[in-house]
C-alpha cells in the first residue's frame, strides 16, 4: 500500500492493535456485555417477581426482533465506517459533527457507569460465595480484586481479553444449555406449558416496563463495532459479529425464562419467593451440588466478562475522542507494545476506584445504589445513543442513497427509530418505578437531566472547535480518515497532520 509520508509513517504504528481479532472474539466482546447468565439469574427472576406477568419469553424475543432491526442498519453503516467510536462516530456522520460530539458525552458517562456499577455486583457475589466457603472478605474488597483484573486486562493486548472472554463466556453458555434443559426435562404437573408463548400476552399493560427492563439486557452488544479497528476484515467481520451479539443473548434468555416457567408451574410466586436463587433452586432437586456450585461460579465469571467488555468500550470511546483532538491529545495514545488505549484505560480504572471507595467510606448499598442505580443510569445513556444512531443511519444513507438496498437503509432503520422512540419514552418517564424509588425523589429525572447537560456541553465544545481549532472539528467522527495524531507514549506529542486520500482510501 502506497503510504503518503506527510503524516509520518507513526499513523499505524501508533493506533490500535489492527488485525487482531476474528468474528468469534468480537462475538464474545458483545455478548459478554449482554451477560446472559447475569441477566438470567437476576433480570429475568426480578421481571417474574416484580412485574408478575408470564410473558418474559415472550417479551425477550421480541426485544432481540427489535434490537435486529436495529443492527440491520448499524451493520449496514459499519461497512462504510471503520471507528472506534462506534455510535459517536456513526451519530457525526449521519446527523452532524456537533451532535456526534454530544453523543460522545453522553456516551462517556454511560459506559463508565456500566462498567462501575458492575462492581458492585460483583464485590456482592463474590463476597458471598466465600462465605458460603467459610472464608469472610467484604464486597470491598472482593470488588478490589475484579477492579485489579480488569485494571491490568484492559492495558495489555486485546486478543488476550478475547480469549478470557472465550473461555469465561463458552463455559457460561454451557452451564445455561444444562440447565434449561433439566428445567424443560422436569415439567410441572409433567406437561410443558406453551401458554407464555402465546402472542395474546402482549396486548397486556405491563408489556411496555417489561420490555424496558428486556431492552436493558441488552446493552453491550454494541462493543462489536467499538473493536472495529482491532479485528480482522472489519467490513466482514463486525457485521457477522454484531448480528449473532444479539442473536445470542436473545434466544439464550428466552429460552431460559420458558425454561424457568416450565419447571416451576407458578413461575412468578417462586420468583417472589427465591429471587435471584431461583435458577438454582429449580434445578438442585435434578443435578448434582457441584453443578449448583459451578453455577454460583459463573454468575460471578459472567459479571466479570461484562466488567471487561465495558471496560474495552469506554477505553476505545475516550482513544477515538483523543485521536480526533476532542479530549486532549493524550488520550489518542495506544501502548506500543500492546495497542491498548493507555490513558483511556487509565482513566477509567482510577474512576472506577475512587467510586468504590467512596461508596466504601459512606457504607452505601453496593448492589441497590452501586450496582441497580448506576446500570440502570448506565443502560439509559446507552439507549439514548442506540436511538440516535437509528436516526443516523437513515441521514447517512439519506446522502449516500446508492449505498445499501432500501431494507438497509430506510426500512429497517426506520423501524427501528420509531420502536426505540417507545422503548426510550417508557423509560424516561418510568426510570423512577426502575429505580425503585418514591415518586416526589429527584432520582427521577437526575439521570435524565445528567445526560442533557453532558449533551449540552458536547454542543457547546463542538461549537468553539468549529471556530477555534477547525482543522480538529472536520476531523470529528472520521477516525482515520481526518487527522490523525502521530504520538509516542513516553515523547512529546508531534503536530498533527492531515491525511491524504491515499492513506484515508487504505485506512
Amino acid at each position: 500500500m502506497a503510504r503518503s509520508t506527510t503524516a509520518g509513517p507513526d499513523i499505524v504504528a501508533r493506533g490500535l492493535a489492527s488485525n487482531r481479532l476474528g468474528v468469534p472474539s468480537v462475538v464474545f466482546f458483545g455478548v459478554a456485555g449482554a451477560a446472559p447468565l447475569t441477566v438470567i439469574l437476576g433480570a429475568i427472576s426480578t421481571i417474574y417477581a416484580v412485574v408478575g406477568n408470564t410473558a418474559v419469553p415472550l417479551v425477550y424475543f421480541v426485544a432481540a426482533l427489535i434490537l435486529s432491526l436495529f443492527t440491520v442498519g448499524f451493520v449496514a453503516m459499519s461497512r462504510h465506517i471503520v471507528n472506534s467510536g462506534a455510535f459517536y462516530s456513526y451519530i457525526s456522520h449521519g446527523l452532524g459533527r456537533i451532535v456526534g460530539v454530544a453523543a460522545a458525552f453522553v456516551a462517556l458517562p454511560a459506559y463508565a457507569a456500566m462498567q462501575i456499577g458492575l462492581l458492585g455486583l460483583f464485590g456482592v457475589v463474590a463476597s458471598g460465595i466465600l462465605a458460603a466457603s467459610g472464608i469472610h472478605a467484604s464486597w470491598f474488597v472482593c470488588a478490589l480484586v475484579g477492579w485489579f483484573l480488569v485494571a491490568i486486562l484492559g492495558v495489555l493486548w486485546v486478543d488476550l481479553s478475547g480469549k478470557v472472554l472465550a473461555v469465561l463466556l463458552t463455559v457460561e453458555i454451557a452451564i445455561v444449555l444444562v440447565y434449561d434443559f433439566v428445567m424443560m426435562a422436569h415439567p410441572a404437573g409433567g406437561k410443558v406449558d406453551f401458554s407464555p408463548l402465546n402472542p395474546v400476552q402482549l396486548a397486556t399493560p405491563e408489556v411496555v416496563a417489561m420490555l424496558v427492563l428486556a431492552v436493558a439486557g441488552f446493552v453491550g452488544f454494541e462493543a462489536t463495532v467499538v473493536l472495529s479497528e482491532e479485528a480482522k476484515d472489519p467490513k466482514k467481520t463486525i457485521g457477522r459479529a454484531t448480528h449473532w451479539a444479539v442473536l445470542l443473548p436473545g434466544l439464550l434468555c428466552g429460552a431460559s425464562a420458558w425454561a424457568m416457567s416450565i419447571n416451576a408451574g407458578d413461575i412468578v410466586q417462586s420468583a417472589r419467593d427465591h429471587e435471584t436463587d431461583l435458577v438454582f433452586v429449580l434445578v438442585a432437586p435434578y443435578v448434582p451440588e457441584a453443578l449448583v456450585n459451578i453455577g454460583y461460579i459463573l454468575f460471578l465469571t459472567s459479571v466479570f466478562a461484562a466488567m471487561l467488555a465495558f471496560h474495552t468500550s469506554v477505553t476505545r470511546y475516550q482513544f477515538a475522542l483523543g485521536r480526533e483532538r476532542v479530549l486532549p491529545r493524550l488520550w489518542g495514545v495506544a501502548h506500543p507494545r500492546t495497542g491498548a488505549p493507555l490513558m483511556g484505560s487509565v482513566t477509567q480504572s482510577v474512576l472506577a476506584l475512587v467510586v468504590l471507595i467512596l461508596y466504601y467510606v459512606t457504607h452505601t448499598d453496593p448492589l441497590v445504589h452501586l450496582f441497580a442505580w448506576m446500570t440502570v443510569g448506565g443502560g439509559l445513556g446507552v439507549l439514548i445513543l442506540m436511538w440516535a444512531t437509528s436516526a443516523a443511519v437513515i441521514g447517512f444513507f439519506f446522502r449516500n442513497r446508492r449505498r445499501e438496498n432500501v431494507w438497509r437503509s430506510r426500512l429497517a432503520p426506520g423501524l427501528a427509530f420509531l420502536l426505540l422512540s417507545a422503548v426510550l419514552a417508557a423509560t424516561i418517564i418510568g426510570l423512577g418505578d426502575l429505580l425503585q424509588v418514591d415518586d416526589d425523589s429527584p432520582f427521577n429525572w437526575l439521570f435524565t437531566t445528567v445526560y442533557g447537560l453532558f449533551a449540552l456541553f458536547g454542543v457547546g465544545w463542538a461549537a468553539i472547535l468549529r471556530g477555534a481549532r477547525p482543522d480538529a472539528y472536520q476531523g470529528i467522527g472520521r477516525g482515520t480518515e481526518g487527522f490523525v495524531v502521530p504520538e509516542s507514549v513516553f515523547g512529546r506529542p508531534a503536530r498533527p497532520h492531515k491525511v491524504t486520500a491515499d492513506v484515508a482510501h487504505h485506512a
